[in-house]
């Protein structure tokens, strides 16, 4: 950015923005708002314009706590822009597609000044002004740049400030807190610790070597103009999880919530034992509505994504700033130096980690079955009176596979719907575009498994060349079998007549004949830890290769889990997190440079996500009056 420019944005930035609270508080009393109310709004909007405060009242006109006075909770953050802003969120993407979420991802890239405070709605305006004087008796001993030094530790990853700065920047947390203590009568507390920029905490130590050369990548001499930002947040709702609707969802019934695609929903985990199976009981940030909703609309938001951004000062250091060295500038990583080179980025860091890379664990549920569309019975909705079966709706698939048996059996062992085919091949379309190697194909003997493993291969073009390994062992815990006894599942000879691609040679790890029924949970995490461990043992190590294991919503969890070495989660958080797995989730390991030591990765193709198309009797909603 040029001088002349910076210096502008600064100008403009500074200024209080729009008009005043009083100002902005006086149209919406004359529009019959109660000022308590219309004061509520403005806070909840950033109080920038009428217009976000009258749509916020209209759109919480049936929240139950609009007329509570509940105060929101302040934090003073510096936060960089410009290329390093940039840089930062670069990392932040890579590290969690290559490592998954950490506790960092929550919230943007900062500086903690200040950390959460309350204040009285009506006193608001006074933390603006203040924030306004501080930063203009700062701006001249602002630092025109901050040293920026990498720490690396087995929970925490992050940039340190150099102590001659963070000096200054305490100074003006202290003299903030001060003021807004003495003239807003807020408890404001500014931060003393070690200053820090986080870019990663609370991630498993495996992780922490990739993090590191992800890091590395981020220049912290790139330009940047840091800005005092004011945010606030509800504190009802500060242990709360953050979800985002992916669809929009119209209630059916009077104790279920209205959701809008984008909408952000606050859900307590401890008080969900009132929801069924595939529903969460959440409150709308949108509205203030509480309400069940379903759960496989939403996805995960982050804590910031529901914070609202008040005010700011820039700080223009842009004029006195000095130029720079050609020198690429050095950043010590636990006493290592290392020169940075502007060039490489996070992807040059991944083709550099994937040349380390051996073989890989696909684990993939099953695609969608007749079951969970049409329910318990829908059996009975495709037999004649004479049992013969017909296809009573075109998601049913044609025909069933002949068995020895009544085909009562499938009641039990219930196939793939004909939208579960349809995805199963087009997730094969995908690994094969991918060029994703598929050398071995272990399945569930769950019928509905089998036939996913059957169209993946399809899909992959690899049917007859890559044949399926049946393994009880990667049933699913038994416990949920509705039944309370262990299916009759299709026998080899049975799969191998219906044609389906059966590998009769393999002799399987755990027998039929082993499985109990209502094992308990840790009988089911031992038997999916052996069972994984003894797959990736029997399926030679040299060359790469992917290996397609094909089973429940509970194996994404109690295979990768138990290859990448991570502990077992607990039974109910474990019920839970089964919940939220789509038809066809897949969790992707990768063994690394050591044999027989697995990392979770990001898979290699795409997520598939639909909607729900519900049954339609045209004479019903066309006829009828």
């Amino acid at each position: 950015m040029a001088v002349a420019e910076a210096q502008l944005y600064a100008k403009v930035s500074n200024k209080h923005r729009g008009r005043s609270t009083s100002a902005l508080l006086e149209p919406l009393l004359a529009k019959g708002f109660p000022a308590h109310t219309a004061q509520k709004a403005l806070v909840a909007t950033g109080q920038k314009t009428i217009e976000d405060a009258v749509k916020w009242l209209h759109s919480h006109c049936n929240d139950p706590s609009l007329d509570d006075p509940i105060p929101q909770e302040y934090a003073l953050y510096l936060c960089p822009t410009g290329r390093l802003h940039s840089r930062l969120q670069e990392f932040w993407k890579e590290s969690k597609r290559q490592c998954g979420r950490n506790r960092a991802h929550e919230v943007f890239p900062h500086i903690t000044l200040c950390d959460f405070f309350t204040c009285e709605d009506q006193k608001v305006e006074l933390l603006y002004n203040i924030l306004k004087r501080v930063g203009d008796s700062f701006s001249q001993s602002f630092p025109p740049s901050i040293s920026l030094t990498l720490h690396a530790s087995p929970s925490y990853l992050g940039f340190f400030i150099d102590d001659s700065q963070a000096n200054i920047l305490k100074e003006f947390a202290v003299a903030f807190s001060s003021e807004a203590s003495a003239l807003a009568d807020c408890h404001v507390k500014p931060s003393l610790k070690q200053f820090h920029l986080t870019l990663a905490h609370k991630f498993y130590p495996h992780h922490q070597k990739t993090l590191e050369q992800l890091a590395k990548c981020i220049n912290p001499g790139e330009p940047c103009q840091w800005v005092a930002a004011l945010y606030s947040r509800d504190m009802r709702f500060v242990h709360y999880q953050r979800l985002r609707a992916l669809f929009q969802y119209k209630p059916q019934n009077i104790d279920e919530l209205m959701i809008n695609a984008g909408d952000l929903i606050y859900v307590e985990p401890r008080q969900q034992s009132e929801a069924s199976e595939g529903w969460v009981i959440g409150t709308s940030h949108r509205t203030g509505c509480r309400g069940f909703l379903p759960e496989n609309y939403t996805e995960r938001a982050h804590e910031s994504d529901t914070w609202v951004k008040h005010r700011e000062y820039v700080f223009d250091t842009a004029s006195r700033s000095f130029p720079k060295a050609e020198k690429e500038p050095n950043i010590k990583l636990n006493g290592e130096a290392h020169n940075l080179s502007m060039s490489r980025s996070p992807s040059n860091v991944l083709s550099l980690l994937n040349t380390a890379l051996r073989r890989g664990v696909l684990v993939l549920c099953h695609g969608e079955r007749v079951d969970q569309v049409f329910g318990k019975s829908w059996l009975q909705q495709c037999l004649t009176a004479d049992g013969k079966y017909y296809r009573a709706d075109l998601n049913f698939p044609s025909s069933l596979p002949r068995q020895k048996d009544s085909m009562k059996q499938f009641e039990c062992d219930p196939p793939l719907s004909c939208c579960g085919i349809f995805q199963s091949r087009l997730i094969g379309e995908a690994l094969l575009d991918q060029e994703v190697t598929i050398s071995y194909v272990y399945s569930s003997p769950a019928l509905c498994c089998v036939q996913t493993a059957q169209h993946v291969l399809q899909g992959l073009k690899l049917n007859q060349k890559v044949r399926i390994r049946v393994e009880p062992g990667l049933f699913e815990w038994t416990k949920w079998e509705a039944s309370r006894a262990i299916p009759n599942f299709m026998t080899v000879a049975e799969l191998v007549e219906a044609s389906y691609d059966i590998d009769t040679s393999y002799r399987a790890i755990f027998p039929l004949s082993s499985l109990v029924p209502l094992e308990s949970y840790e009988d089911y995490v031992s038997r999916s830890s052996a069972v994984i461990k003894q797959i990736t043992t029997a399926c030679p190590s040299k060359g790469k290769g992917v290996i397609l294991t094909v089973g429940h919503s509970s194996s994404l969890a109690s295979l990768t889990r138990a290859l990448a070495g991570l502990p077992s989660k607990d039974s109910r958080d474990f019920a839970q997190m089964v919940r939220k797995i789509p038809f066809l989730g897949m969790c992707f390991c990768e063994e690394q440079k050591e044999e027989n030591k697995w990392q979770m990765v990001n898979p290699p193709v795409k997520t598939l996500t639909h909607g729900a198309n519900a049954a339609f009797n045209w004479r019903n909603a066309i006829l009828e009056d």
